[in-house]
């Protein structure tokens, strides 16, 4: 029988600190015992039963061979689109399977710029939008966020104008919605920016792995559906909204316009998925729906108790609720944690500096260090509230008692 979200329990709520200690993945398992780790996008969530249905199956079939195509899982997608979003989009003619959003970004990059071309990113972002572009042999080029969180159309044309001045073939690297400040971009913003890619010719790349976790408030606006974006790609997958990072499958989808440069993408792409990562997301999106609906419940609670902790144990720390994701961007510049190596990165997702290292010294909770994620990084880190309240409150508890302490 198909649960609905109703009866339900929320996912948030059902794994113990000792439960999550015995998982063997990289939240868990790169700080000691004594460190509550927020850091990494990894939830502390039990797998949605449809999912796990998939896999037992697959596993008492010893089906665990090659995956066959893409297929099942575009069509699982382009069901869930039409229901969510009410978009009739994506053109499942016009898909690929890929290992992951970060590779298939990089292959997508490769069939519409060259070496040394520059791809636009929007700071502070995603640290890979960096790392992943640049070890491509394309140009990073910077286009920061706005005081606010949000894209900042005027530095983004100035961006744009500068890229096509240079010469070959620009791209923009877009994160809808956006890594770490959970802004879930408007169809307003969104057409702006299909504009200036069309009077500047810039090609646009939206990574949307985060578009199934919007919370109250905001609805998500898949960029392929707004006008103008008929030369773009999406690229996505369901393993951040049901935790499937282990599970290696994603999906480039190609604008109408775009179709005949994905059809140059080498066979050998496809290769790298897993069959079971394949029929997990498919799962997933065909029948994790109420599964999706409860987590998305426990995050808009625990978005809220995140505002009530902070309030009371870091009262200046700078907080702007998310629209969407379960990353909170914190600005604790006024905290006192100077640090001299906290300067703007980029840098990876396990480097530390600033608030981020005073914070796993002095309180034992690990987070994201903001300086890795480029201009305007810096005196921030990113906190994944995707875990129990419990857990939730002893961090903030600490963090709260290491300030005090430094004071």
């Amino acid at each position: 029988m198909e649960h609905t979200a109703a009866d339900m329990p929320n996912p948030l709520e059902q794994r113990t600190v000792a439960d999550l200690r015995r998982r063997t993945s990289m939240k868990w398992r790169t700080y000691p015992e004594d460190v509550l780790p927020l850091w990494v996008a990894e939830m502390d969530v039990p797998l949605a039963e449809p999912v796990a249905r998939a896999l037992h199956r697959a596993v008492e079939l010893g089906d665990t061979g090659y995956p066959a195509d893409g297929r099942a899982y575009a069509e699982a997608l382009a069901g869930f689109a039409q229901r969510r979003w009410g978009w009739k989009g994506p053109d499942v003619e016009h898909t690929a399977l890929v290992p992951d959003v970060m590779l298939g970004i990089v292959e997508v990059l490769r069939l519409i710029t060259g070496p040394g071309d520059t791809v636009i990113v929007n700071p502070p972002v995603y640290p890979p939008f960096h790392a992943f572009v640049a070890h491509a042999d394309r140009r990073v080029a910077a286009a920061p966020l706005g005081a606010d969180g949000r894209i900042d159309l005027d530095t983004l044309g100035e961006a744009y104008a500068a890229a096509r001045a240079r010469g070959g073939r620009p791209a923009h690297l877009l994160c809808n919605p956006h890594n770490p400040t959970g802004a879930v971009h408007t169809p307003d913003e969104l057409a702006a920016v299909a504009a200036l890619a069309r009077e500047y010719g810039v090609r646009v790349v939206s990574d949307e792995i985060h578009a199934p976790l919007v919370l109250d408030g905001a609805r998500f606006t898949p960029y392929l559906g707004v006008d103008g974006a008929e030369d773009a790609f999406a690229v996505t997958s369901a393993s951040k909204a049901w935790n499937l990072a282990g599970l290696k499958a994603g999906l480039v989808l190609a604008g109408p316009g775009a179709a005949d440069d994905l059809a140059r993408m080498p066979e050998e792409v496809g290769h790298g998925p897993s069959h079971l990562g394949v029929l997990a997301h498919t799962a997933a999106l065909n029948e994790g729906g109420a599964w999706l609906d409860a987590l998305l419940a426990g995050l808009a609670a625990n978005r809220a108790l995140l505002g009530r902790l902070l309030a009371e144990h870091l009262p200046g720390v700078g907080y702007t609720p998310p629209e969407g994701t379960y990353l909170a961007w914190l600005d604790c510049r006024g905290s006192g944690f100077d640090d001299p190596r906290d300067t703007d990165g980029p840098g990876t997702v396990t480097e530390l500096a600033g608030p981020a290292r005073v914070f796993l010294d002095r309180a034992r909770v690990a987070l994201s260090s903001g300086h890795a994620f480029g201009s305007g990084g810096a005196g921030r880190v990113r906190l994944n509230f995707a875990t129990s309240g419990a857990i939730l409150t002893e961090a903030v508890r600490r963090m709260g008692e290491a300030v005090r302490a430094a004071g």
